[in-house]
């Protein structure tokens, strides 16, 4: 199977951070050969120790041994004072950077090292702390001024509109307030059920039982429930708020059996379902569990559940299907029994086939088996079982019709003798 590779990139714009010191950072949305879309933030100082190192890989190609040869755009190196237009003016030259580097050949856009700087990092989806004395500012591209460089980059992008069910007042710098009935377009559907999406000229995020398709009720990229269940560990306790959810400790190994797009997920411990916040679940693993509580600790919540949200005011006359714990309970039941039915039936043949030919043939003497129980069978398991000495009427009655004579003059002489 091929491995994932970059094939659009667009920037959005650009932000002014104050934590841990003022720094720059600009937003990039990147969308994948398996048809996922990803927005990170990068440096230029980062994007530019990126170019540098692009150049080493591929000397050829950079212009280092023949400059008739270069084919990798170029990057001007940052500047040491950064006035308050730089990160501005900039965004043109990173736009034309960006399309000019996935149009490269597909030994160098599709190398590991793109690819690597292009991946989420976990800092993307959590940005660093506040700093409570100063803000951070967003500025979006104006796409009016910057349609020739931006919308141009590598093909346009299309993204889906939803219609906010409730009001939303953010909690965090990071969020955006919206009223009912605003239209917003999705950057980003993060599976935690927190959604980035930009309403006019603000963007951020919020939870997605907030947000409803126009089309219809029905999620079509909602999954079906998979009852075989993919084993994860809870990074962090909850305790059940409502009947149809489920309270795990830290630690705690389930299988989650339903990814559903609001954040709660259906978890099976045991013969127990219910939905638990995948904002705190990550795939079972010593790594994948170090760097949960690693970025955990930067304050994460869970989305709210939608049947928690007063006044929703939902465009559809029919609202969802969810299914109740008691069908994911019976499902996962029946499943699990007949993974059990099938499971067992191998094992079945598996000795009578053991027991056919070979036994068969090493017990071609029809001599019973002895039987033995508890240490002593263990301890002669893999010893050889050497068979009782056949009776003389057994031995003539299947032997051949020579050894049959053989034997009968055999014993005429001896009896004459006596």
């Amino acid at each position: 199977m091929e491995a994932s590779y970059v094939r659009h990139v667009e920037l959005f714009g650009f932000e002014k951070r104050s934590f841990p010191s003022q720094h720059y950072v600009y937003m990039l949305m990147v969308k994948w050969s398996d048809l996922s879309e990803k927005l990170i933030y990068r440096t230029y100082p980062e994007i530019h120790t990126f170019h540098k190192s692009l150049k080493e890989m591929f000397p050829i190609e950079s212009g280092e041994i023949e400059k008739k040869d270069r084919i990798i755009p170029s990057l001007p190196a940052p500047r040491w004072l950064i006035s308050e237009k730089s990160p501005e003016t900039r965004q043109s030259t990173l736009s034309e950077y960006c399309h000019s580097l996935i149009n490269l050949p597909p030994h160098i856009s599709r190398s590991k090292q793109l690819t690597n700087f292009f991946k989420v990092r976990p800092e993307d989806e959590n940005p660093p702390a506040l700093n409570p004395v100063k803000r951070s500012e967003t500025f979006v591209v104006n796409k009016e001024s910057y349609r020739g460089n931006v919308s141009e980059i590598s093909g346009p992008i299309i993204l889906d509109t939803y219609r906010v069910i409730a009001d939303f007042e953010k909690t965090s710098k990071h969020e955006i307030n919206l009223h009912t009935g605003d239209l917003v377009e999705i950057v980003e559907k993060n599976p935690n059920g927190w959604w980035f999406c930009q309403c006019e000229f603000n963007r951020g995020w919020i939870p997605a039982s907030y947000l409803e398709p126009l089309d219809g009720p029905d999620e079509a990229e909602e999954a079906d429930p998979d009852y075989e269940g993919e084993m994860h560990v809870s990074t962090r306790a909850y305790k059940a708020e409502l009947e149809d959810e489920i309270s795990l400790e830290s630690g705690e190994t389930v299988a989650v059996i339903h990814k559903l797009l609001d954040g709660w997920w259906v978890v099976r411990k045991g013969d127990e379902t219910g939905h638990f916040p995948s904002i705190f679940l990550h795939k079972a693993g010593k790594r994948e569990i170090y760097e949960a509580q690693r970025t955990n600790l930067q304050g994460q919540k869970p989305p709210p559940r939608r049947s928690t949200i007063r006044n929703a005011k939902s465009i559809h006359n029919k609202s969802r299907q969810r299914l109740s714990q008691d069908t994911y309970r019976r499902n996962s039941r029946r499943y699990l029994q007949q993974k059990g039915g099938r499971l067992a039936e191998p094992r079945k043949n598996s000795k009578t086939a053991a027991k056919s030919p070979l036994r068969e043939r090493k017990n071609q003497d029809n001599i019973p088996e002895q039987s033995t129980s508890g240490s002593e069978s263990e301890l002669k398991k893999d010893a050889p079982v050497i068979p009782p000495r056949p009776s003389p009427e057994l031995i003539l009655e299947r032997c051949s019709d020579n050894t049959c004579k053989r034997v009968s003059i055999h014993r005429s002489n001896s009896g004459s003798s006596k």
